[in-house]
């Protein structure tokens, strides 16, 4: 196992005239300045998914300033994509989702750096990839392609943030580096009852979308407290939130944690 992810990121050498314009108001924050954005800069990030969390996620980050995202996410633009995949129009319907993404992500900042993957994650795709980027942030709404990214994760030593929703209830952890604990920890295999269709709206996956931006922000600049080995969960029905602890499960098969 790889053990030599190091976040954060060694800055970029430099910020243009244009990015020290477009990044002055966040730049004022105190324990993230110059150096923090010049961290983004130099900062790539795997999104499995794009839709209505990882849609979210993809934009605040393009517009935070991260250097380069390599996208998986397949399938045409549908009907029932637009109540919250916000990188999804009308006008695209039928059309590839990866292409609008790409689009609308370059409209927002042509400095961005984009790796578009017309597929969703497959365990192939996560090998071959993961180790090519920073940070992995889980979006899918299929256990399979949480599992790929966060074994993946594991085998290279990558941190990985996890975001969930359903209904009007989320979650978001970030999982180590080489795990300890990792997704499986926490779920070993997809639950029997898990369907690929379910209720949402598009603010519950958009809050916490944006949340998950926040984390990948804080891990690449290196500031403030992340979620590692802590859970948050809300119910925005009631706003109603909890954090729970982690634990490592010393009889993981793929983390082992102890």
């Amino acid at each position: 196992m790889n053990q030599n992810n190091h976040l954060p990121k060694t800055p970029a050498d430099a910020l243009t005239e244009e990015e020290q314009k477009t990044y002055e108001w966040q730049i004022w924050t105190n324990d993230f300045g110059e150096q923090g954005q010049r961290r983004l800069k130099n900062s790539s990030v795997l999104i499995s998914r794009c839709g209505g969390l990882g849609s979210v996620v993809a934009y605040e980050l393009a517009a935070a300033g991260i250097g380069r995202m390599v996208i998986a996410h397949g399938g045409n633009v549908k009907h029932s994509d637009l109540n919250r995949q916000l990188l999804m129009t009308h006008d695209w319907l039928g059309k590839p989702r990866i292409e609008t993404i790409k689009r609308r992500l370059l409209d927002l900042n042509p400095r961005l750096k984009i790796v578009p993957i017309a597929s969703n994650l497959t365990p192939e795709l996560a090998e071959q990839w993961v180790p090519q980027v920073d940070l992995c942030i889980g979006a899918a709404p299929l256990f399979e392609e949480r599992f790929a990214m966060s074994d993946a994760c594991v085998r290279h030593s990558k941190p990985m943030i996890n975001c969930a929703m359903y209904d009007t209830a989320a979650t978001i952890t970030t999982f180590p580096a080489g795990g300890q604990p990792c997704l499986r920890c926490i779920t070993p295999a997809a639950p029997d009852y898990w369907k690929r269709q379910f209720p949402v709206f598009g603010a519950t996956s958009g809050t916490v979308a944006c949340m998950g931006a926040m984390e990948a922000i804080k891990l690449l600049a290196g500031f403030g407290k992340s979620l590692e080995r802590r859970m948050l969960q809300m119910d925005f029905r009631d706003m109603q939130f909890h954090e729970i602890s982690l634990k490592n499960v010393p009889s993981c098969d793929f983390c082992r944690g102890d």
